[in-house]
């Protein structure tokens, strides 16, 4: 019945580690991981598709899954610009002095020829002087149609102007005209001149309100004669036209402008474009159907690109396991889903504080404990594996936390969660109590603090100082957040996975634990044999890069089955008489052999994790009891019987050592009971007895099944030989000791 028992469970065994290390079921766990990342960011990448008909109603609510443009309150908006713009005008120097001094030019001239009487005078100069105004605007036009400084269109709109605001001189003034004299057209021209040219000067859109200035200049003139004055007067008024004109295709111009510089509407994310129950107009249905939220108009490009993205993250985080299961320690399927687990924790932690922060404010983003999964792949898997995915996550958050539309990624989350996640690796990597733990979330929390501040001042001179204090504030809260949540976490993966953290071993290793403390009250020599084995196998493992502490915390537990028969162990026979000289070599095995198995079934019952019981049921291998097969075959020869029994039935049940660890504490076991057995060792000694140990194991092949090779063999014996001389300094004799003993 035990032995239909043993095999039961040694096939259950081997069924949970071909499980364990499936390569079928490796890549079942990536493909996951691939489908993880997908739906992950599937909310922020992908929107939501709807089916609806125009003239129905909506049977949920339609929020905005992204910034998505409004063309009609766009168009609406642009319109709005193009009518606040102001008419454009063009000012066109017509150097209108030039006229007036041309005109009394013509009168002097004419003035002074006595051929021609006072009355004809008259005539000529009531013909001459509007034309020759006339066609002063028509050289000005000819030269500027010539050279193109305006264009036909505004050269038109100018003359139709000047027509409508042509001034008409009176007639009484043609009659005055040739009473001037030359000495009074001399006077007369420079204060034309200025009069038009200080009037044209300034912008002149109505010719008649600059013309109603003229009496008040002409007034204040130097001119003292009365019909000089008046003669100046109405020629300044002739050549008094509009300089601003109203430019059609300017104004036409800058209204474009307008509305390519007005900005596009957008509908902001999360904003409601259909409620619950409403009706749907074809405005709405145009607006959905424009960014592609319906069912039948599903873009799949996003999605393969999403896709792609998940496969790339997967294949990245696959290639580095790949190459550093070699390095550091071997990966197994029950680690890859312990790790895929943690991702999924992580995630949705960064998608719970994303849902709150669309409803209330973006800075709440900092508030996800970002970290969370950094500290867990830390403290459960590998502080190198923790460096790579804390970039994943890196990325991750930045898409499940971005807030900025237009935009893939949040490169301030991004930065925000790489920073934090490479403080809590580097402050709790060696963390040793769970108090530890509480003192990484304060990292987290004031360098998170530190960034957010650091990021705020670099992203404008001008901040909201309460905002930034908010934001500040989160990003603590976020990393005592972390500290919280790594601390409850921990013991579920614990159980759950059968992890042995070094919190846990060195929670293991308090002597108060019941069965150390057991150890020492009822076999207290087997409790000091332990502890030795613990110092020199920690010593051992850490040189050839295994783990030190789980020796230790092993070797503490690794004889705890002693405990049952501790009178048949040598190291707890003081003062007694040894059992084994008054019973049967074969019961003497049983009974020395029973231990390793009784340590197991102890430390089942006190749920100690695996690696410390297979430490305890590994230590001894299938090694040979030597002494008590000598003493069998003696005693069978005494009687003159035939031996009953095989080497086989002296030698340990095994299984041989499957890791580093249970090989290196049974190798420490057997150097600190053989040095401990010699009466004045010495150096030399020693040298050949742990090379004697390790050999006599080699050639038994118990190292077959722990990957141990021959050069970690030989750093293993000198590392033990320099451990032996520190703990047992005062027994070991030196070569000049024994020199002077001599």
């Amino acid at each position: 019945m035990a032995s239909k028992q043993l095999l039961t469970e040694k096939s259950l065994s081997i069924k949970n580690n071909g499980l364990k290390y499936s390569v079928m079921a490796r890549y079942t766990l990536f493909l996951f991981l691939v489908l993880l990342f997908y739906i992950s960011l599937a909310p922020q990448l992908l929107p939501e598709r709807y089916d609806i008909q125009v003239g129905t109603h909506s049977e949920k609510e339609i929020t905005s899954p992204m910034q998505i443009p409004n063309n009609k309150a766009t168009l609406k908006a642009q319109e709005e610009a193009a009518d606040k713009v102001q008419p454009m005008y063009s000012i066109i120097p017509l150097r209108n002095e030039s006229l007036a001094v041309q005109i009394l030019d013509r009168i002097d001239r004419l003035n002074q020829d006595d051929q021609v009487s006072s009355q004809d005078k008259v005539s000529i100069y009531r013909q001459e002087i509007p034309q020759r105004a006339e066609d002063f605007i028509q050289s000005f036009v000819n030269s500027n149609n010539s050279s193109g400084t305006y264009s036909d269109k505004l050269i038109d709109e100018m003359l139709q102007v000047i027509d409508q605001q042509i001034y008409r001189i009176p007639e009484e003034t043609f009659i005055k005209i040739p009473r001037l004299s030359n000495e009074d057209i001399q006077e007369m021209k420079p204060v034309a001149r200025e009069i038009v040219s200080k009037l044209n000067t300034d912008q002149v859109i109505d010719a008649q309100i600059a013309r109603a200035k003229v009496a008040e200049l002409v007034s204040t003139s130097t001119l003292t004669q009365r019909t000089a004055r008046e003669v100046v007067q109405e020629i300044a008024r002739l050549a008094i036209t509009a300089n601003k004109f109203y430019d059609d295709e300017k104004t036409k111009e800058a209204k474009v402008q307008a509305r390519e510089n007005t900005a596009t509407v957008f509908v902001k994310q999360g904003d409601i474009l259909v409620k619950k129950g409403q009706m749907i107009t074809e405005e709405t249905y145009a607006l959905l159907s424009e960014n592609e939220l319906l069912k039948n108009q599903v873009n799949y490009w996003p999605q393969l690109g999403l896709l792609m993205l998940s496969a790339l993250l997967s294949f990245g985080l696959y290639m580095f396991i790949r190459h550093f299961s070699t390095h550091t320690f071997k990966y197994n399927n029950a680690q890859l889903l312990m790790l895929i687990l943690i991702f999924t924790i992580t995630i949705v932690s960064m998608h719970v504080i994303g849902i709150i922060q669309n409803n209330v404010s973006f800075n709440i983003g900092f508030l996800a404990p970002v970290a969370v999964g950094a500290m867990l792949v830390t403290l459960l898997l590998d502080m190198t594996l923790a460096f790579f995915c804390t970039m994943i996550f890196s990325i991750l958050s930045s898409i499940i936390l971005n807030v900025y539309q237009g935009q893939i990624f949040d490169f301030n989350i991004g930065f925000f969660t790489l920073t934090v996640s490479y403080v809590a690796i580097f402050a709790i990597h060696r963390a040793s109590q769970r108090s530890s733990l509480l003192k990484g979330g304060i990292m987290v929390s004031l360098f998170g603090s530190l960034i957010v501040f650091i990021l705020t001042l670099i992203d404008a001179g001008e901040w909201d100082q309460i905002q930034t204090l908010y934001t500040i504030g989160f990003a603590f809260a976020g990393g005592l957040l972390t500290a919280i949540l790594v601390i409850g976490l921990m013991p579920f993966f614990e159980v759950t996975f059968g992890i042995l953290s070094a919190l846990k071993l060195v929670e293991l290793s308090n002597p108060n634990h019941p069965l150390l403390r057991k150890l020492l009250t009822e076999t207290p020599g087997t409790y000091h044999h332990s502890v030795m084995v613990g110092n020199l196998s920690e010593a051992a493992a850490e040189a050839i890069g295994g783990d030190g502490l789980l020796c230790r915390v092993g070797s503490y537990y690794h004889d705890i089955g002693k405990t049952k028969r501790p009178s048949y162990f040598i190291e707890n026979q003081n003062n007694i008489e040894n059992p084994h000289d008054s019973i049967d070599p074969k019961l003497s095995k049983s009974i020395i052999i029973a231990h390793a198995r009784d340590g197991v079934e102890m430390l089942k019952d006190y749920k100690l994790p695996k690696p410390i019981r297979d430490i305890a049921e590994q230590h001894h291998g299938t090694t040979f009891l030597h002494f008590f097969y000598q003493k069998a075959l003696k005693k069978a020869e005494d009687q003159g019987i035939e031996p009953d029994f095989t080497e086989l039935d002296f030698r340990y049940p095994g299984p041989k050592a499957q890791s580093k660890e249970s090989a290196v504490v049974g190798i420490a076991d057997s150097v600190e009971a053989a040095v401990r057995s010699l009466r004045n060792p010495t150096v030399e000694q020693v040298e050949v007895m742990i090379e004697k140990i390790i050999k006599s194991r080699l050639d038994d092949h118990q190292f077959n099944d722990c990957d141990l090779t021959l050069k970690e063999l030989d750093i293993i014996g000198k590392t033990l030989k320099e451990s032996v001389m520190g703990i047992f300094h005062s027994r070991i004799e030196y070569p000049e000791e024994i020199k002077k003993t001599s």
